[in-house]
């Protein structure tokens, strides 16, 4: 029979997607697992892969459609011979009327009428791949209790297997749209501040130029709308002496082995920014937490999410349990994520979660600055530029290197004196740095 390629959910919170290219073309052989087309989202371009062998026998979705949603059938895979219109069908189809589901609530939803649906049930899209979809449809396992162990938990093939030998987990009948629509409220609209018209009356006609938002743009604001709206934020700032810091960062770089006629590594100011920050959060765990609306979660590891820009926006590639790597692959790591990110070629689990984040403002001789949490982190460190300053040392005027940082946190999460035991841990590091060597 047949198969649809869906439009795949990168990651747990899309809803749409660019269709950027198509890698196949109708008529060419897929084996499964072949890269056939490119997927653009807000802040990433994805490869799609087939799950399926046969022919493309026909694309649906052309190259370079935008707003393409979450399991829109993009193409069809059929087998030498097979009819491709009888695969071809929508993967959704189009919400009833509330009237309709009225009508419609006494009646159970076929079973065999489309994959598993915990949606139905929850409100919420299970977060797997496209074949463990397949699979799960095959087998008629309900994907809400199945338990995901790829990145971020998502629901793979051997997770699968794995319910199919357990027997625990196959498909109750789906819910009615009614009862569905019910279980979950609608959200309140976030303040989004005056129309395009009112703003526009207050410029003169021809003074400006028009610029269309982008989808990284739209998701940056919504996020900061957010967080703003949502998240109490408290700060708090200290100085930290860099002088120790700046003399290791020049032994430890001068003594890099070479590696193809070139250092294997070179540490920047900001590398040990990012170890000072996780080795804090494993000193203080208490800080090492994100907020729910029932309970708080208290991270096991200090994954540090680090800002970066990219050409209309940020991103920010994470580095996982940083207190436990070395300060050499941290800078590697680092400078391979930033040089993918600027190529929108970072995969998903490599720029969604963590526990908190660096945003360094220094390279820009910026002195010092708030940023806004990014839920669903609890903690931000906004980092100026290092500049010699006349401090006082035993009760002598002197210079010395001064850096100054600010930590936004979410103060339901962590309170003043927390968050200022947090920066006092983090100023130690870095103002005795080879404690981070051992």
């Amino acid at each position: 029979m047949p198969t649809n390629i869906l439009m795949p959910a990168l990651s747990p919170t899309m809803e749409k997607g660019n269709l950027a290219k198509w890698l196949k073309k109708e008529g060419d052989t897929i084996k499964s697992g072949d890269i056939i087309a490119e997927i653009e989202t807000d802040k990433a371009t994805m490869e799609v892969e087939a799950v399926d062998e046969g022919i493309l026998a026909k694309i649906v979705v052309p190259e370079g459609t935008a707003d393409v949603a979450v399991n829109e059938v993009i193409g069809v895979i059929a087998a030498e011979g097979e009819d491709a219109k009888a695969a071809a069908a929508p993967a959704k189809a189009e919400a009833p009327k509330p009237e309709a589901a009225k009508a419609e609530a006494p009646k159970a939803a076929p079973a065999a009428a489309a994959a598993p649906a915990p949606a139905a049930a929850s409100g919420e899209r299970p977060f797997a791949s496209p074949l463990a979809r397949r699979l799960a449809k095959e087998a008629g396992l309900d994907l809400s209790k199945v338990q995901g162990s790829g990145p971020h938990g998502r629901i793979v093939e051997k997770d699968i297997e794995t319910a199919k030998a357990g027997g625990g987990a196959k498909a109750a009948p789906a819910a009615a749209p009614a009862a569905a629509a019910a279980a979950k409220p609608a959200a309140a609209p976030l303040a989004t501040g005056p129309s395009d018209e009112q703003v526009k009356k207050l410029f003169e006609p021809g003074s400006y130029e028009e610029i269309p938002h982008d989808g990284m743009r739209k998701t940056i604001a919504r996020r900061l709308t957010e967080s703003k709206q949502t998240i109490p934020h408290f700060y708090v700032t200290v100085d930290c002496e860099l002088d120790a810091l700046l003399k290791l960062r020049g032994e430890l770089n001068a003594a890099a082995p070479e590696k193809d006629g070139k250092p294997a590594y070179k540490l920047s100011v900001n590398d040990m920014v990012i170890k000072a920050l996780a080795l804090a959060l494993k000193a203080v765990p208490d800080a090492n937490v994100s907020w729910t609306e029932n309970t708080m979660l208290k991270h096991k590891h200090a994954d540090v999410g680090v800002a970066v820009a990219i050409p209309g926006g940020l991103i920010t590639p994470i580095i996982r349990d940083a207190c436990h790597k070395s300060l050499s692959q941290i800078s590697n790591e680092m400078k391979d994520m930033a040089a993918r990110a600027k190529s929108r070629k970072l995969k998903p689990e490599e720029y969604q979660g963590g526990t908190t984040a660096v945003s360094n403002l220094g390279m820009f001789g910026v002195k010092d600055f708030a940023a806004v949490v990014n839920p669903p982190h609890a903690t931000i460190l906004a980092v100026g530029a290092g500049e010699q300053r006349a401090v006082v040392k035993g009760g002598q005027l002197a210079v010395a290197t001064v850096m100054s940082v600010t930590l936004s946190t979410d103060h339901r999460a962590v309170d003043g004196a927390l968050g200022a035991e947090l920066l006092a841990a983090f100023k130690g590091y870095i103002e005795k740095p080879m404690a981070m060597l051992v």
